[in-house]
């Protein structure tokens, strides 16, 4: 982890960026620090990922609502003020959101496994 002096982030100064996905899109903005990242991301109404994800996060859901799809079937619905974390390579999993939702996620190497 590297050594991070304390900052403010303007996210509205960040440049967001548009994935597509299966349906809808996600609109990211993103702060990338070695081996950390932190993303506000938004998903549009009827959106679905577009892949399965392995990748570690901490999700917490700021407005709205999503579901998150796990690959052995389970589905987890977080609303705002709830959150979710896990490491990478232990849960496939991806978003899908009805109505949209507004997020921040922070990943990085400490969710990697030992």
């Amino acid at each position: 982890m590297s050594n991070i002096p304390f900052q403010t982030i303007d996210w509205s100064a960040i440049e967001k960026v548009k994935y597509a996905g299966i349906k809808g899109e996600a609109h990211w903005r993103t702060i990338q620090y070695p081996g950390l990242r932190i993303r506000l991301v938004e998903y549009s109404a009827d959106y679905l990922a577009d892949h399965w994800c392995q990748k570690g996060h901490i999700v917490h859901c700021l407005e709205g609502s999503f579901v998150s799809e796990l690959e052995s079937g389970e589905k987890v619905t977080l609303s705002a003020g709830q959150s979710y974390v896990v490491s990478d390579g232990l849960s496939s999993h991806r978003s899908v959101s009805e109505k949209g939702v507004k997020l921040l996620i922070v990943d990085g190497d400490f969710l990697k496994l030992d």
